[in-house]
């Protein structure tokens, strides 16, 4: 096992360098979080979403800070302190401020939502630029909970952090504001987004993330693509081989085109199973089968190919190889010689046009950072962060319209930012006097519903 990953990361450096960066150029997408009450720390700071969880895309969030004075880094089970946070009737709901350390950012996350938590901000402990809270990579048994988190997170700076914990030390009430209306470019009436995915369906728990939200999300893609609403491209990710161990046994079974193209072992085990040369060329086919279909001006087919080829050609079932792919190519009517001449010849010395194609596209430009994790999802040139369901993704996307121009798909259920069904939604009431007062406390949306009519309207003021 540690000579596979030491192999990976020799992979992984070469490539860094052949691209051109010695450092890969991260970028940490951010939303707005704006201190509305005490006034001696009023303002607007940056806040760094975390890349699990649901962000809640195109629309925000209020609520009160709350310091928990026991479990300060949140690594325990807060029931254990006999802490809740669950927002009294009536009342704002309750963003937990923890501090770093100790355990997984998703940990914290997690136990502060089974808490009642209705978000969780995380203080840095240490001055530094904002960087992306992830999950963790290879505990299996946390990815488990990593799925069931629904609330949204964000890491704010240590000096920030401090400015909190002293507001509430002497009994202010802090009440926030986080806003992802911004997080996501929405410059005209077309959403722009893309995937950077894999074919390899034995890497886990996040394989089988992947492979649940291609099916999960097909619906709803291609009623935007076929509506003319958005243009969707999926992307893989792939490695060079160092040219020292071009002739070594394991670039041979992981790589295609003399080390140039490569992808990790399946099963991270060189002797048995799947290789990643095989994950390479049916990615290289998963490209292919897209660039047909997008020539045959039906670019929504390779949603339909990805699902079918997940379903019927699993690795686990031996089926993941040439004839399966080949049967369901048929299926979907697609020209299979003009995909085979796309792909090329796998064995041959020179470079593969599509896949160079995918290896400068990893590199980020202008505003987007290089793609580092997979998967990644960008929408409007900036990366998604959060958990990758239909939901939460969906609303990303539906936020990349320009006000007043989302199609029908945008305004169901699947969306639904009524922030008043949940929490109390940031909105305070007083049932006995009748009264209340929210921030956005319901969706335009409802209104299109209602009047069945195009509708100019911006967002609510503050009441």
């Amino acid at each position: 096992m540690g000579m596979i990953r030491r192999f990976a990361f020799i992979l992984f450096s070469y490539l860094a360098s052949l691209s051109g960066f010695t450092v890969a150029k991260f970028v940490v997408e951010k939303n707005s979080l704006t201190i509305t009450s005490p006034n001696s720390i009023k303002g607007t700071y940056d806040s760094a979403i975390g890349n699990f969880g649901v962000p809640q895309y195109g629309g925000s969030m209020a609520g009160t800070v709350v310091y928990p004075k026991e479990n300060g880094k949140g690594c325990e089970v807060f029931d254990q302190f006999g802490l809740s946070f669950k927002s009294k009737l009536g009342a704002l709901p309750n963003f937990v401020l923890v501090d770093r350390g100790d355990c997984f950012f998703a940990l914290k996350v997690w136990h502060a939502q089974n808490a009642g938590a209705a978000a969780v901000l995380v203080a840095d402990d240490t001055e530094e630029p904002l960087i992306t809270m992830d999950s963790p990579k290879e505990e299996d048994e946390a990815l488990k909970f990593i799925e069931n988190i629904t609330i949204p997170s964000a890491l704010i700076s240590k000096a920030f952090g401090n400015e909190l914990k002293e507001a509430i030390r002497h009994g202010e009430m802090v009440n926030v504001n986080l806003d992802w209306r911004e997080a996501v470019p929405h410059p005209d009436n077309r959403v722009e987004y893309e995937l950077w995915t894999s074919s390899n369906d034995e890497c886990g728990p996040k394989c089988d993330m992947l492979m649940g939200f291609v099916k999960d999300f097909r619906g709803a893609a291609q009623i935007l693509e076929k509506g003319g609403y958005s243009q969707f491209t999926p992307h893989y990710i792939t490695w060079y081989c160092p040219k020292a161990f071009v002739l070594s046994k394991q670039c041979k079974s992981q790589c295609i085109n003399h080390g140039r193209y490569c992808a990790p072992d399946p099963e991270q085990d060189f002797s048995q199973g799947y290789n990643g040369k095989d994950v390479v060329i049916e990615n290289l086919r998963q490209l292919c089968v897209f660039r047909v279909a997008n020539e045959s001006r039906r670019p929504w087919v390779w949603w339909d190919y990805a699902t079918d080829f997940q379903i019927r050609c699993p690795m686990k079932e031996k089926k993941y190889n040439r004839e399966c792919a080949d049967s369901v190519i048929k299926s979907l009517g697609l020209d299979q010689r003009k995909i085979e001449d796309c792909m090329g010849d796998p064995e041959a010395d020179s470079d593969n046009p599509v896949l160079k194609a995918e290896q400068d596209a990893q590199i980020g430009k202008g505003s987007r950072g290089d793609v580092t994790i997979l998967p990644t999802l960008i929408v409007n040139n900036r990366q998604y962060r959060g958990k990758l369901e239909k939901g939460a993704v969906l609303k990303a996307v539906c936020a990349g319209f320009q006000e007043t121009t989302d199609p029908p798909v945008c305004l169901g259920s699947d969306i639904e930012t009524n922030e008043c069904l949940h929490n109390n939604g940031g909105c305070w009431e007083d049932k006995a006097l009748n009264i209340s007062a929210c921030k956005v406390c319901f969706d335009i949306t409802d209104l299109k519903h209602v009047l069945a009519v195009p509708f100019m309207f911006d967002h609510l003021p503050n009441s």
